[in-house]
């Protein structure tokens, strides 16, 4: 199977690119069918690795999946008949940690192994956990196997607080929230969009949640019954990489559909740093190069503040900036293996420090005293961008290389194509519709 691409770089890019799905809608909704009687039709799935393997793993739990289109998604979990994620398919994916809230469900007793997908840090797997055994969930872990064995001996009660803001924490407490038969209340919980986007999906359904600032309420609803099919939200990641790409090669590019409300903080920094924006629908845009490219500083926040999904390909964008630039991870921790190999390219990228006074607080990872982080970088613009042979080693830094081999001159090969495609769908088809040359070999 081929994994890589071959790009021919230093071309102006434009034209207009339709977003697919969002990926962390897709995941989730996919995951809380499970729980729903009957089918679920589920709209604007997008066709990216992360998915199909999703599928394929429900399908290895006894459940009936298939696409009726390109994007529709039919499921059905009647028949689901096994409570023990298969190691195989739990590696490949971190989303299947999820998977606890619909077999508890189905089963009141679950095996689900340690989870796999990018890492790009630690992540607050032992905030879940807590959150879990905090609200009556039995959970043991057997470093042998590495499998988590839970059992919910009795109904989900009770109220749990993120020490800091979980997002797939936030999902998965609430989808075991419905199972309550009294009351479940989460606290500080993360508040993205893609959360409004499942918690709109589930109430649809005949769930009872309600969002007070920065909690989230559970009451005792009916079994989840779909009405009718359900739309998600389209991926503002997206958006984000080819309006960096199309704007660095001195190009214009039409997007959307798309909810300002999720982009916001990303058109004021794209305004910062002297970039066209036009917004000509309620869903539609445009990113346009209109002259020098100034360099802004960055920190990553949730939303919604800038995005940590953003920030590669933010650095893309400050490749072309006339000065230097900073960007600031806060979100994680291991966010910045494009630096190597954007440097491969001809980039200069440099690593930095900035004194935080109370990072165990400022920073939303669990921090630790005695590690050594490397979480700032600076950019220096204008370097002659050449080719290479790049390796990619996670999703969102995937399609920083590749974006940055497409703004470069001569052939670059970028191995790991399929890493990249976990989270973007036609990642060719649309890049060629720019005007790029790229093909997977």
């Amino acid at each position: 199977m081929s994994d890589s691409y071959s790009i021919k770089g230093g071309k102006k890019l434009g034209g207009e690119v339709i977003l697919s799905g969002a990926k962390n809608v897709a995941l989730k909704t996919i995951i809380a069918a499970l729980m729903f009687e009957g089918e679920v039709v589920l709209k604007n799935i997008p066709k990216i690795n992360d998915v199909l393997d999703l599928i394929e793993l429900i399908k290895s739990l006894g459940v009936e999946a298939n696409f009726t289109e390109k994007n529709t998604l039919l499921i059905n979990s009647q028949k689901l008949k096994n409570n023990r994620v298969d190691l195989v398919y739990g590696s490949k994916i971190r989303v299947s940690f999820m998977l606890f809230a619909p077999l508890l469900y189905r089963f009141g007793e679950c095996f689900v192994p340690n989870p796999g997908g990018c890492r790009i840090g630690a992540r607050p797997i032992d905030r879940i956990i807590e959150g879990l055994m905090t609200l009556g969930i039995s959970v043991d872990y057997d470093s042998e196997t590495g499998y988590y064995h839970a059992i919910a001996a009795k109904k989900p009660a009770g109220s749990y607080r993120f020490k800091k803001p979980s997002h797939t924490g936030t999902e998965l407490l609430m989808l075991i929230g419905l199972m309550t038969d009294s009351t479940v209340e989460i606290d500080n919980v993360a508040n993205e969009p893609e959360i409004d986007d499942l918690i709109m999906y589930l109430n649809e359904s005949g769930a009872k949640i309600k969002e007070f600032g920065n909690k989230i309420i559970i009451t005792s609803g009916s079994k989840l019954t779909q009405k009718k099919p359900f739309t998600i939200m389209s991926d503002r990641n997206e958006l984000v990489t080819y309006a960096t790409l199309v704007v660095a090669s001195q190009g214009e590019v039409f997007i959307g559909p798309i909810n300002e409300e999720l982009i916001t903080s990303f058109i004021e920094y794209m305004k910062k740093a002297g970039v066209g924006v036009t917004k000509i629908s309620n869903f539609k845009y445009k990113f346009f190069y209109k002259g020098e490219i100034r360099p802004v500083d960055i920190e990553t926040s949730p939303h919604p503040g800038f995005m940590t999904d953003w920030q590669p390909s933010w650095a893309i964008l400050m490749l072309k900036a006339f000065g230097k630039s900073i960007i600031h991870e806060r979100v994680f921790e291991n966010r910045f293996s494009y630096v190597e190999e954007l440097n491969k390219l001809g980039a200069k990228i440099e690593f930095t420090e900035v004194e935080i006074k109370n990072p165990e607080i400022y920073y939303h990872f669990n921090y630790e005293k005695n590690h050594e982080y490397k979480q700032t970088i600076r950019i220096h613009g204008r370097e002659e961008l050449h080719n290479a042979i790049l390796s990619i080693s996670d999703l969102r830094a995937g399609a920083a290389i590749a974006c940055a081999a497409l703004l470069a001159s001569g052939e670059s090969i970028v191995n790991g194509a399929s890493i990249l495609e976990r989270g973007y769908e036609d990642f060719v088809d649309k890049v060629r519709k720019l005007g790029g040359e790229i093909k997977k070999i």
